[in-house]
C-alpha cells in the first residue's frame, strides 16, 4: 500500500467516529423553529425529542362552513395556521384573510398544510355567512376551515390552547371580547411553533418559511 492510500485510509478512520456521532444525535438536534410553551410567547429552543413535555393544543371539536366536524384528531400529523375573526369585521379581518390567502395558495397542493379560522361571533356567523365569506375570498374548501362552536369553547381554546392574546393569556375574563390579529402556527404534534401578525404580509411570508422548515422535521 502506497503512502497516499495510507493517508486516505487514516482520514477515513478519523472521520468515521464523527459520522457516527452526527447520526446518533440527529434526533436531538435543536430545531431552527422555536417552541412556545407559555402565554408570554417566550421562545423555547429544543429538539423535537425533548419537546414532548411542552405545551400542546387541547383536543377540540368545531363545525366548519359545510357543517362538517373539525376535530383535534383530524389535525394530528398536520401543520396548520390558526386565527380568529368574524365575517362582519371591517378592519383587520379582511386584511388577515387576504394575507392568509397567500399562505393557502403557497401550499395549495399540500394536503398536510391547513388553516383554521374561528369566528368569535358564532351567534351571528351562520353557516350561510361563512359560505359567503368562503366564496368572496376564494377560500379553498377542505384546505381552509371556517369554524364555529359555542362561545365558551371558542374563547377557551383561544386563550388556553393558542394563547391568542398575549396580554390576556388564559387569565382573561371569558366574557371579554376576543379580537386578535395574531396567527398561530401549530406543528404535527400539536405544539405552538410561531406567532405572526396576520395583517403584515412580511409576517405571513416568515410563517411560510417556517412551515417549509417544519415540513422537514420528523
Amino acid at each position: 500500500m502506497n503512502k497516499r492510500n495510507l493517508k486516505n485510509k487514516f482520514k477515513l478512520l478519523l472521520l468515521f467516529p464523527i459520522v457516527l456521532l452526527v447520526y446518533s444525535c440527529s434526533d436531538q438536534m435543536v430545531s431552527e423553529v422555536p417552541y412556545y410553551d407559555k402565554p408570554d410567547f417566550t421562545p423555547v429552543w429544543t429538539s423535537s425529542k425533548e419537546a414532548d413535555e411542552l405545551h400542546k393544543v387541547a383536543d377540540f371539536k368545531f363545525t366548519d362552513q359545510d357543517m362538517n366536524e373539525i376535530t383535534g384528531g383530524m389535525m394530528k400529523g398536520k401543520i396548520y395556521a390558526v386565527n380568529f375573526f368574524f365575517t362582519s369585521c371591517p378592519g383587520i379581518c379582511p386584511s388577515m384573510t387576504r394575507n392568509l390567502l397567500r399562505f393557502q395558495n403557497t401550499f395549495k397542493q399540500d394536503d398536510d398544510i391547513k388553516i383554521i379560522s374561528h369566528t368569535v361571533m358564532p351567534e351571528v356567523d351562520t353557516r350561510e355567512k361563512l359560505k359567503e365569506y368562503e366564496k368572496n375570498f376564494d377560500i379553498i374548501n377542505g384546505k381552509w376551515f371556517l369554524v364555529r362552536g359555542s362561545t365558551s369553547d371558542i374563547y377557551s381554546i383561544a386563550r388556553k390552547s393558542y394563547f391568542a392574546e398575549e396580554k390576556a393569556g388564559y387569565n382573561s375574563d371569558s366574557t371579554e371580547f376576543l379580537h386578535s390579529e395574531n396567527v398561530i402556527l401549530i406543528d404535527r404534534q400539536g405544539h405552538i411553533r410561531g406567532i405572526y401578525k396576520g395583517t403584515l404580509a412580511l409576517d405571513i411570508q416568515r410563517m411560510i418559511e417556517d412551515v417549509n422548515i417544519l415540513k422537514k422535521e420528523s
